[in-house]
C-alpha cells in the first residue's frame, strides 16, 4: 500500500489552511458489506476460524467497544468479518486518512496521532456510542508488535473505559502475526490463522472496579507472545525468506556487542562484524551461538541494554534524515532533510536550511510511532504534536527504528512513578 506523497516547501507546509474537524459517521450497511466481501477471499485462503465466548451476553444492537491486538493489515479484515452486520466504527492512524478522507469516513474510520493524549479521539468513541449508536473497533496498542509480544499500553486505558461506559470485548488473533511480520517486508507466509472474540467486561464490572484493576485486566489480555504460540503448536513455516529483515528487530549482536552489523538473509541471520550466525528454524527458534534461541528474549535483551545506556546518560542516536510532515489530509509532504537526535532529553529535529525545529520530550509520549518500509517508502520514525506530524526516513545505513521506540518507552517509564507493566 502507498500514500500521496507531495513536494512543498516547509513554509508553504506551514501556511495551509487548517483541516476542520469532523465528528465520525456511523457506517451504512452498503459500506459493512463491501468491507466483509472483500475479507472474504484473504480469509478463505488462510482458512479462517473464529471460537466466541460468552457473546450471548452482547445484544446484537448494543454498541461496545472492542479491543483487537495488532499482528498485521489481516487484522482489520478479520474484524470486519466477525462483526459484520454490526456497525462499528474504526480508530485508525490519522496518516491513514491521506488521499481518501471522504471514504474513511464512509468506512466508519475515526483518525488519531499514535501515541499521544488525544481528547479528540475521546469525544468522538463517546459520540459514536452515544449519538451513532455505533460499535467501535480499537487496537490500543496503537502499532504492530516488531518482537511479535505485546507493545506498551497507555496507562489511560483504564479511565477510558469507565469514561465510555459500555461492553469491552476482546479479539485475540492466532497466526496472523507468523503470517505476516512487520519486518519481514510484507512477503506473506502460508500459515491459517484464528481468533478468539471474547466478552470481557459488563459496564457494571467496569464501574465496579478501579483504574488499576481495569489496567490489570487489559494487561493480561494483551500479554502474549507469538514465536512461543508457533512453537508451542508445531506451526512450520518453510518460506525461504523468513529471516529477510530480521536485522531489523535483533539489530545488536548478543556475542560481540555490535550494533548496525546485523543482516538477515534467507533463512540466516548473520552479524557482519563477529561472523556469528544463526538459522531461523521453521518453527520459530533461533539456532547458533550465545544465549538467545527466542526472538522475544533478545528483543529484551536488547531493551535492558537500551535503558542502561539512559540510566549511564550515553544514550544517543544522531541521523540524517529525509523528512516528511502531515498537516491535513490532502497529502503528505516532503519539505527536505534534516537531522533527528535522540537522547536523555528527548528528541530534537531540525532541518529545512535552519527553518525547522521540534522537540519532543521524553514525558511526551509512552511509545513511539515508528514503522518499517512505511506506505513502501522506508523505515520511519515519527515525531510531533496535535498541529503536525513528522515522519523522518533515516538516510545512515543500519537499523535505528527498533532501538528508538525501545528507547522511547524507557525513557517514558523512568518519566512515571507508575509505568505500565505487561
Amino acid at each position: 500500500m502507498k500514500i500521496k506523497v507531495k513536494d512543498l516547501p516547509y513554509e508553504q507546509v506551514l501556511s495551509l489552511p487548517e483541516e476542520g474537524h469532523l465528528p465520525p459517521k456511523k457506517p451504512g450497511m452498503f459500506f459493512r458489506t463491501l468491507l466483509n466481501t472483500l475479507s472474504l477471499p484473504e480469509l478463505k485462503d488462510v482458512h479462517f476460524r473464529l471460537e466466541t465466548v460468552g457473546m450471548e451476553k452482547l445484544g446484537k444492537d448494543t454498541p461496545a467497544l472492542f479491543l483487537m491486538n495488532h499482528s498485521s493489515f489481516l487484522d482489520l479484515k478479520i474484524a470486519s468479518h466477525i462483526l459484520y452486520p454490526r456497525p462499528f466504527n474504526i480508530v485508525c492512524t490519522s496518516d491513514g486518512f491521506v488521499g481518501k478522507r471522504g471514504l474513511m469516513r464512509s468506512l466508519g474510520c475515526i483518525p488519531t496521532r499514535k501515541f499521544m493524549t488525544d481528547m479528540t479521539l475521546v469525544k468522538d468513541m463517546l459520540y459514536a456510542f452515544r449519538k451513532l449508536g455505533s460499535s467501535v473497533l480499537m487496537y490500543p496498542e496503537a502499532s504492530y508488535s516488531f518482537d511479535g509480544t505485546a507493545t506498551a499500553l497507555p496507562e489511560s486505558v483504564g479511565k477510558c473505559l469507565k469514561l465510555m461506559g459500555v461492553p469491552v470485548v476482546m479479539i485475540r488473533t492466532f497466526g496472523a502475526f507468523a503470517r505476516d511480520p512487520l519486518y519481514n517486508g510484507l512477503r506473506l507466509r502460508k500459515v491459517d490463522v484464528s481468533a478468539r472474540m471474547e466478552y470481557l467486561l459488563s459496564p457494571e464490572e467496569i464501574r465496579e472496579k478501579s483504574v488499576r484493576e481495569l489496567n490489570a485486566i487489559l494487561a493480561r489480555q494483551f500479554s502474549f507472545d507469538n514465536f512461543r504460540w508457533q512453537q508451542e503448536n508445531r506451526i512450520p513455516i518453510r518460506e525461504p525468506f523468513r529471516a529477510e529483515g530480521l536485522n531489523r528487530v535483533l539489530y545488536k549482536c548478543p556475542v560481540c556487542g555490535e550494533e548496525g552489523a546485523m543482516a538477515g538473509s534467507g533463512t540466516i541471520l548473520r552479524c557482519g562484524h563477529c561472523g556469528s550466525r544463526w538459522e531461523l528454524t521453521e518453527y520459530g527458534s533461533l539456532s547458533g551461538p550465545g544465549e538467545f534461541s527466542h526472538i522475544p528474549d533478545w528483543y529484551r535483551w536488547e531493551r535492558d541494554r537500551v535503558r542502561k545506556e539512559i540510566l549511564d546518560g550515553v544514550y544517543r542516536m544522531d541521523l540524517e534524515v529525509d523528512i516528511c510532515m502531515l498537516v491535513d489530509s490532502k497529502s503528505i509532504y516532503r519539505v527536505g532533510s534534516g537531522r533527528l537526535v535522540h537522547s536523555t532529553e528527548g528528541f530534537l529535529l531540525t532541518g529545512c536550511d535552519g527553518k525547522l525545529t521540534v522537540k519532543q520530550a521524553p514525558s511526551d509520549a509512552y511509545s513511539l510511532y515508528a514503522d518499517y518500509f512505511w506506505y513502501e517508502i522506508g523505515d520511519m520514525i515519527c515525531i510531533g504534536d496535535k498541529n503536525a506530524l513528522y515522519y523522518c526516513f533515516p538516510k545512515n545505513t543500519g537499523d535505528f527504528v527498533a532501538k528508538a521506540r525501545l528507547a522511547t518507552e524507557e525513557m517514558y517509564k523512568l518519566t512515571r512513578k507508575a509505568p505500565v507493566s505487561l
